[in-house]
């Protein structure tokens, strides 16, 4: 399958551009022309663009895309049915491509999961696994239901952590703003009447001179150098697994943040491991996916070598246990799921305290961080306010009335 970048024509006439996949140049006219497109021309893409037709379609479409094609399998319609209708329903464009894209595997000889595994920007490895056990055992209308309430979970978490990082981002902003402009404005015009004084200056005032100095001087220093050391910082992240991985397991120990963080990734591994386990997918399948979403190196390590333990015949939480990265408490419910051979409903159990847990400790968190902001700022205002209205307070008490 290549990808192909095209300008065709519509019913009215209208010029319409955009990415498709296909095996060849006439498949793809006969893509094309099923979306109800005249080709004009096209050129394909560069290997290392190929496979980004999906690329723009965004999970609330991938979810309104699943709850449309539940609805359809549960009332009895068949796939390709479905999918049609789907493709001349759905807004987006990419997504309608990759719907057209899929009918035409389909209509190939392949089925629905072989199909959405062509197109990885849309179809996670985790989706298309889960796709793959719910038409094995005849069940994917229950599948699909599980995978959208797992994909409006994932868009609830992703609104909760931009609502946390979004306004500390901003506000930091702001008050490095304020800080640029007292030190390199504010206070050199105050230590320019400090100095009329003639006399000696206390300690405090002199760091406030010389950071002023420092910052006046070497302005790109402190502007670029945060900047450059977090670039070098990011490009060493991506290319050195061994520092990635110290940086993941460093996160989830910094104070306040890391236990949040450990929360949410425990949560999104518990829930993707109950619904694969659920699914009929082996124990081991849904260790390797877990892993895959985990999103942390240090857990996806540990996940790794539970999985390797579980592989030689050990039990499941002891395996878990052993990695010593998992919870007590995950530990725990593992361990009784096990014993009661209700693996998924402990599952279950641990993804709700978590969930739970993480959004009410979010909402500590939101609540903490103007409190925290203010008190750096108006320490920052009463160092300077203190280092240039002391001298002139000492100069005052020196005046003889």
């Amino acid at each position: 399958m290549e990808a192909y970048r095209y300008k065709a024509i519509n019913a009215t006439g209208r010029i319409l551009q955009g990415r498709v996949d296909a095996a060849n140049p006439a498949d793809l006219e006969v893509r094309l022309s099923r979306m109800g497109l005249d080709l004009v021309n096209f050129r394909e893409m560069p290997s290392n663009d190929k496979n980004v037709t999906g690329r723009g379609v965004k999970r609330v479409d991938l979810i309104t895309f699943c709850f449309h094609l539940e609805h359809l399998v549960r009332a009895g319609v068949p796939i390709l049915e479905g999918l049609t209708d789907l493709r001349d329903t759905v807004d987006n464009k990419r997504l309608r491509e990759v719907t057209a894209a899929l009918i035409e595997s389909i209509e190939g000889g392949k089925n629905l999961s072989s199909s959405m595994a062509d197109f990885p920007f849309v179809f996670p490895t985790v989706f298309v696994s889960l796709i793959k056990a719910g038409e094995e055992s005849g069940q994917l209308n229950r599948v699909l239901a599980k995978v959208i309430e797992n994909l409006k979970w994932q868009d609830e978490q992703a609104a909760i952590t931009k609502k946390l990082l979004i306004y500390p981002a901003v506000v930091t902003v702001v008050v490095i703003a304020v800080l640029f402009f007292l030190m390199m404005y504010v206070v050199p015009q105050l230590i320019s009447f400090l100095a009329t004084m003639g006399q000696e200056l206390p300690l405090q005032t002199k760091a406030l001179i010389a950071t002023s100095g420092f910052m006046t001087e070497y302005w790109y220093v402190v502007l670029f150098g945060p900047i450059l050391a977090v670039t070098g910082a990011v490009a060493a992240f991506k290319t050195n697994p061994r520092f990635a991985e110290r940086v993941d397991e460093w996160i989830l120990h910094v104070p306040i943040v890391g236990p949040v963080l450990e929360k949410l990734i425990v949560t999104r591994v518990c829930t993707v491991f109950s619904i694969m386990y659920s699914s009929g997918i082996t124990v081991l399948e849904c260790i390797r996916n877990a892993e895959n979403v985990a999103g942390n190196r240090a857990i996806a390590r540990a996940i790794n070598e539970a999985g390797r333990q579980i592989a030689d015949g050990g039990g499941i939480s002891k395996s878990f246990g052993d990695t010593g990265l998992f919870p007590p408490l995950v530990v725990r419910m593992l361990r009784v799921g096990e014993n009661t051979g209700a693996l998924e409903e402990a599952l279950d159990n641990v993804t709700y305290f978590y969930a739970r847990d993480v959004s009410e400790s979010v909402g500590r968190l939101q609540a903490m961080i103007m409190p925290a902001i203010t008190l750096v700022l108006g320490s920052i205002l009463f160092w300077i306010m203190a280092s240039v209205l002391g001298p002139i307070y000492d100069l005052f008490t020196q005046i003889d009335f």
